[in-house]
């Protein structure tokens, strides 16, 4: 497979190649742990879950570094306001250590329950404070920084590029009004490396440093930490279009300045926003939504995640709940189609399972064509040009859609459809052929559902609320959700 992906520094289409042959180091800038992902949020990272996972499909060994944001990002990205972890635990009568390890644990859940792969590694912004220091210390050795009233700053004068990712216009000054002037700063795009004292004087997290007891500055955590695990040069790096004109953009500055080698990343690939009606999603507005309520709502996780795919992660995506009832219909559809096919494919065995083979290399990880019937070949090759254009899901999805509705009901056609779920991430493979843990077979199951209905039903009757509220949350812990209608009470599974 040839991917060709659109390269924001560039503006083009480029076709990928990795520094390294079979191999890819990615990037993606992770949460701030100060509050619950919103669903704006996690768009980005089904859309690097796509790239991972349609890479390592095609054989490439990706080693997937993300961080977790815990000290020292501001409620402003150019170095103005509170520190976001400060405030969020200063709200909540917590330590800030106590807020980023719930508000973590709660964004490794949400990403679970939308069949997020995990990256490589993930790693804290406050396990790596001497590799931010050690990194400063070479950008200063470089002559691209200034001290002035208690802080370290990077100086992009002495940085000619600076800019070109964003396609800033630095002469215009104009373009610095977005940008609160620090009286400390030479320029309003100079930014901080090192806080001291002199910013706040009650900082939670501060530690020793050459500049004085402080803190780092936001952008040198993902300098610092990619380049650890990734090399001073690596291949791609992922985060949301509000990143491109400064953090990705200091980012870009502070590497290349410190190693002396450009590019620091070859590839780099920004998500638009998600967009309610009264604009972009934003945790600082107080108005947005979490994956949980959605669930309260009831809807299911892969609902959020089929209603993303449904849109190219490059143009904006209009939410609405009109909008996530039709993805939640067309997936239902879709399990039933799969399970349709299945029924009738029988006991034969499809040629692979929905997860690649334990290959640290990822050989043999996508479907082999040879001997496969031609017309369900032509679909997966459809597939991979879909995904090889800069990760098509939208034409992805159509692809799949057409091989269910007319091709074949084969287990090559089975098998197909379980590649590209491999891709898509529905857990369709899994849906169709597990059940819950100690379920019995289908027919007693259904009797024992239909049973513990009726009990409810009468528990509701005689307002025994705490029982029929047990018996539902019971039954959506075993996967099985309750509809209340005016015709009665149905179920159906998650």
């Amino acid at each position: 497979m040839v991917f060709a992906f659109y390269n924001t520094l560039g503006r083009e289409k480029q076709v990928f190649k990795p520094l390294q042959e079979g191999k890819v180091g990615f990037y993606g800038c992770g949460p701030t742990v100060y509050n619950y992902a919103h669903i704006g949020n996690l768009r980005a990272y089904v859309h690097h879950d796509i790239l991972v996972r349609s890479l390592r499909r095609a054989g490439f060994d990706v080693n997937h570094v993300m961080n977790i944001t815990d000290v020292g990002h501001l409620t402003d990205d150019a170095d103005d306001g509170e520190d976001k972890m400060v405030k969020s635990a200063e709200e909540r009568g917590k330590s800030v250590l106590e807020i980023a390890d719930f508000y973590t644990q709660a964004f490794f859940n949400d990403t679970e329950r939308m069949n997020i792969k995990r990256p490589s590694v993930v790693c804290k912004a406050t396990d790596h404070i001497a590799e931010m220091i050690a990194l400063i210390e070479k950008i200063e050795k470089n002559g691209f920084t200034y001290f002035a009233g208690g802080n370290l700053y990077f100086d992009i004068s002495k940085f000619p590029s600076y800019g070109d990712l964003a396609l800033l216009r630095l002469d215009d000054q104009k373009a610095g009004a977005r940008i609160k002037q620090d009286e400390n700063k030479r320029n309003a795009f100079d930014f901080a490396l090192w806080f001291t004292k002199s910013k706040f004087e009650n900082q939670a997290l501060v530690w020793d440093s050459p500049w004085g007891r402080g803190y780092p500055g936001w952008h040198i955590e993902c300098s610092a930490m990619s380049m650890k695990y990734l090399g001073e040069q690596f291949d791609i790096h992922c985060g949301g279009i509000d990143h491109i004109p400064i953090h990705h953009t200091n980012e870009i500055a502070q590497s290349e300045a410190a190693t002396g080698k450009k590019p620091w990343v070859n590839y780099w690939l920004h998500n638009e926003f998600l967009v309610l009606d009264k604009g972009k999603m934003s945790k600082s507005s107080g108005s947005f939504l979490t994956l949980q309520s959605l669930v309260d709502d009831g809807f299911d996780p892969l609902d959020y995640r089929y209603f993303l795919l449904g849109g190219h992660y490059r143009s904006q995506l209009q939410f609405s709940e009109e909008s996530l009832k039709g993805a939640k219909n067309s997936r239902k559809s879709l399990l039933d189609k799969v399970n349709s096919l299945s029924a009738k494919v029988g006991t034969q065995k499809p040629r692979i399972s929905a997860e690649p083979p334990p290959s640290p290399k990822g050989e043999d990880s996508h479907l082999d064509l040879n001997g496969l019937e031609a017309d369900v070949a032509k679909y997966i090759e459809d597939f991979d040009k879909a995904i090889e254009d800069d990760l098509n899901t939208p034409r992805a999805l159509a692809v799949l859609w057409g091989l269910l509705k007319d091709g074949p009901a084969t287990a090559d056609a089975l098998a197909a459809v379980y590649d590209m779920d491999r891709v898509l991430g529905f857990r369709l493979e899994e849906s169709v052929n597990s059940k819950p843990d100690g379920e019995p077979e289908n027919e007693e199951f259904a009797k024992e559902i239909e049973e513990l209905i009726v009990k409810r039903t009468e528990a509701k009757k005689a307002k025994d609320f705490n029982t029929a509220d047990t018996i539902r949350q019971n039954l959506k812990d075993r996967g099985i959700i309750l509809e209340d209608g005016p015709n009665g009470t149905t179920w159906k599974r998650l």
